[in-house]
């Protein structure tokens, strides 16, 4: 695994007490019903004087915080079914995700039975995993080398050898990917977003999750711009300080003019979570700072210390301490407004990670 020279700087509490245990629609809430905290540098202050202070909303309420003339751009990957209930030869139960279609192969995670809480660090080179109908062959650390994990454990994600037939099996037996902090299984249209288009995505694109048809008709009238992009999500379970391994992306022509054309009128063009921010800043041409239509393999890393260009408004989930994703946050947001909000949103017991709640970060 390959681990960042940089760290978050935004500290706040381990959520354990405050992950949301099952989607929205599963507690009573409309998708869009979810919290929405809104933070824009006008507000730091009041945000570090009190908690109170910053604005709360529903995410229902997203068109009255934007403003025509500006854009919101959407993930149109649609999650795969991509856990599966295995053996380790010589081992016993494992949880076996397949991470990311590679080019040749896959990359693959082990993890802890029943629940999939925690990685199994200690495999080797050549250890066999097997479903009903996959014989999964590790062959080296994923997405090179022999790294170790922070903790000097062993390795996290491997590039396999697959054999069987993958989209059979995953039609089968396969669930979505889902932690030890959720409490039980829920359907794989419970991570889909409204804008799943194209297949490919292991993870759910969840900054996206709490839209539907109604608040996209209402920012659409009120000119508000929505376009797509295309970014196949891996697993979202790095450790600390561990960046995001590479992912497929396409910015098309389209989308691409759109942006530009956002940016030249003067409007924000607001990001619909992390993996929307990675595709269009990878899609940046450095020598001029325009976004091009692309497509390919992305290992862009977006941090304070490599910025990004063209994204200068973040619709997102909350992030684990350290975590990869907090580092991208604090590049769009600015290290003070992302502490501000995560004191805000801990203070006011905003829900964690892919069915909590929500925040609009408007540097």
């Amino acid at each position: 695994m390959t681990m960042l020279a940089e760290r978050p700087t935004t500290t706040f509490p381990a959520p354990d007490d405050t992950t949301a245990p099952a989607p929205s629609d599963w507690r009573g809430l409309e998708r869009d019903g979810v919290r929405l905290l809104l933070a824009s540098p006008g507000e730091v202050r009041l945000l570090l004087a009190s908690p109170g202070g910053v604005r709360h909303a529903r995410f229902r309420d997203l068109a009255d915080h934007l403003s025509p003339g500006d854009m919101v751009v959407v993930n149109d990957s649609v999650t795969e079914a991509r856990q599966l209930d295995a053996d380790m030869v010589g081992r016993g139960r494992v949880v076996l995700h397949l991470a990311q279609r590679l080019d040749e192969g896959w990359a693959v995670e082990i993890r802890s039975a029943p629940d999939a809480s925690r990685s199994v660090l200690d495999a080797n080179e050549g250890d066999v995993v097997v479903t009903g109908g996959l014989r999964v062959t590790l062959l080296e650390p994923y997405p090179g080398g022999r790294p170790s994990s922070p903790t000097g454990e062993g390795n996290r994600l491997w590039r396999a050898e697959v054999t069987g037939d993958v989209i059979a099996e995953l039609a089968h037996a396969g669930r979505p990917i889902a932690y030890g902090y959720l409490d039980r299984r829920y359907p794989l249209s419970a991570y889909q977003t409204v804008f799943g288009h194209r297949a490919g995505s292991a993870e759910m694109p969840s900054a996206a999750r709490p839209f539907t048809h109604p608040l996209v008709t209402e920012l659409v009238t009120r000119g508000i711009q929505i376009a797509p992009i295309t970014l196949h999500t891996g697993v979202s379970s790095q450790e600390a300080g561990e960046a995001p391994g590479a992912e497929w992306f396409e910015v098309s022509e389209t989308t691409a003019r759109l942006v530009e054309q956002t940016r030249y009128a003067g409007g924000r063009v607001v990001a619909t979570g992390t993996t929307v921010t990675r595709a269009l800043e990878s899609a940046v041409v450095p020598a001029t700072g325009a976004v091009k239509a692309s497509s390919g393999w992305t290992d862009r890393v977006i941090t304070p210390a490599n910025p990004p260009y063209v994204v200068n408004g973040l619709i997102t989930g909350w992030h684990d301490p350290q975590a990869s994703h907090l580092l991208l946050v604090e590049a769009v947001a600015g290290a003070e407004l992302t502490q501000a909000a995560y004191d805000a949103a801990v203070a006011q017991g905003y829900l964690w990670h892919e069915f909590g709640d929500s925040a609009l970060l408007l540097p």
